[in-house]
């Protein structure tokens, strides 16, 4: 296809944008985007101004009235809720309805028809009983498929993050993505300074100070005995985390997920101290462009902006490995 008629894509449960942004990086131009989150459609309306955007249910819309609306698309990206299918949901019962939103694929596929489908997902995706029922829906409508879990650290950005894609190809099988060759980019790479930059705070308290909590203490007190006194470190301040809580920072940072867990500690002249790790330095560490936008909203939203994202260098290297 010529550089005069690119290839397009629409982004089901698009979120924020992530693989929109990473489409886009890949020389795709995103002209939709389905979420029912208003903070993420304003999201995506901010970075893709000439996209048609949903603000949604799926359950509600009509694909076949988008398809028409939106126009010829190759490639469907979605990323359908995840929540019931993860180990971040705890001890609550799963949710069909939300797992079943994966079908909303399978419509949107049969009204657009476009010729690549990138699908995005937890891993533990695969354990799902209707997995193979939707798997096996796609190929009858005659997609080529293949499974993927591919870790983001892999692929430029600096954080672990292994999730599950489905890609599809109507015309031949398709191929993984290369791997960026190189060192993996660090947790350290992302950290920035400056006290209040942004509307953020980059200040640092002591650590043993505010009233922390017995297990935030004893986190911070393990990664000293192996580190020492000297060195910076991070620690999961909220939530349970089976590596001791802590990690170096010379090595990707940990998944991000919705919730404000990372902390990152320090020496200073009276002892320790520590500050958490900010949303720009979140969304450095998925991978967005350091350009992207993001709407002026609450903390707690705009973390979960970039915990729920797709990371977007993944999506890139899927893509170009599909167009190439």
């Amino acid at each position: 296809m010529s550089k005069a008629t690119p290839y397009k894509a629409f982004d089901l449960f698009c979120g924020g944008g992530g693989s929109s942004s990473g489409a886009s990086m890949a020389g795709v131009v995103p002209v939709g985007g389905l979420d029912m989150w208003p903070e993420a459609i304003q999201t995506y309306d901010l970075n893709f101004p000439n996209a048609s955007t949903y603000c949604q249910n799926v359950s509600h819309v009509s694909a076949k009235q988008v398809a028409r609306e939106v126009g010829r698309v190759d490639f469907l990206l979605a990323s359908p809720e995840c929540t019931s299918h993860s180990v971040a949901k705890g001890n609550k019962e799963p949710c069909d309805l939300s797992r079943r939103t994966a079908f909303d694929v399978i419509r949107f596929a049969k009204a657009m028809q476009p010729r690549w489908i990138v699908v995005e997902n937890v891993v533990s995706m695969q354990r799902w009983d209707a997995y193979g029922e939707w798997l096996l829906r796609l190929q009858k409508l005659g997609y080529n498929s293949l499974e993927a879990k591919l870790d983001a650290s892999d692929f430029g950005a600096s954080q672990n993050r292994r999730r599950l894609f489905v890609i599809c190809d109507r015309e031949q099988d398709p191929k993984l993505p290369p791997k960026r060759p190189g060192k993996k980019r660090s947790a350290k790479s992302i950290l920035q300074t400056g006290a209040g930059l942004n509307g953020y705070n980059y200040g640092f308290s002591p650590l043993l100070g505010n009233g922390r909590a017995r297990p935030t203490l004893a986190r911070a007190r393990r990664a000293i005995r192996a580190l020492g006194n000297d060195e910076a470190f991070l620690i999961v301040y909220y939530g349970s985390d089976a590596a001791g809580g802590w990690q170096r920072l010379d090595r990707p940072l940990r998944t991000i997920t919705t919730l404000d867990r990372f902390a990152l500690v320090r020496p200073g002249k009276d002892g320790h101290e520590m500050r958490m790790l900010q949303p720009p330095e979140l969304a450095e560490a998925m991978g967005f462009p350091s350009d992207y936008k993001w709407p002026q909203t609450v903390r707690r939203n705009r973390i979960k902006l970039v915990g729920n994202a797709v990371a977007p260098p993944v999506m890139e290297a899927i893509v170009r490995s599909l167009t190439s």
